[in-house]
């Protein structure tokens, strides 16, 4: 679920509910949103979706086991932490890097 989708959808994993973090990721994109909500005492499951064709890398879904985590109000209600234990912000979540020298009206997108 990337930040800009408030929708939270539960899928059941191995018997477990687990709501869907993100969809459709690489493993890179994978392997940092898994050592952050492991960090932040979540437990992590992931599916591999297989690739159309053979050029192309597999795709991976990613989980929490907590049905009543939502990526969106966790973000942009600073509830999580980088694994440096600062407050996570929504520009580390997407990847982007933190300037904090420029003001909000100024950034562009």
């Amino acid at each position: 679920m990337a930040l800009g989708k408030g929708k939270t959808i539960i899928k059941e994993i191995d018997g477990i509910r687990c709501v869907v973090v993100e969809s459709g990721i690489d493993e890179l994109r994978l392997n940092f949103l898994k050592k952050i909500l492991e960090y932040n005492g979540y437990e992590v499951k992931t599916e591999t979706i297989p690739s159309k064709s053979d050029d192309q890398p597999p795709a991976y879904t990613l989980y929490v086991t907590d049905i009543i985590f939502n990526p969106v109000i966790s973000v942009y209600g600073r509830r999580l932490r980088t694994p440096e234990n600062k407050i996570l912000t929504p520009q580390y979540w997407n990847g982007k890097p933190e300037e904090s020298d420029k003001w909000y009206w100024d950034a562009e997108s």
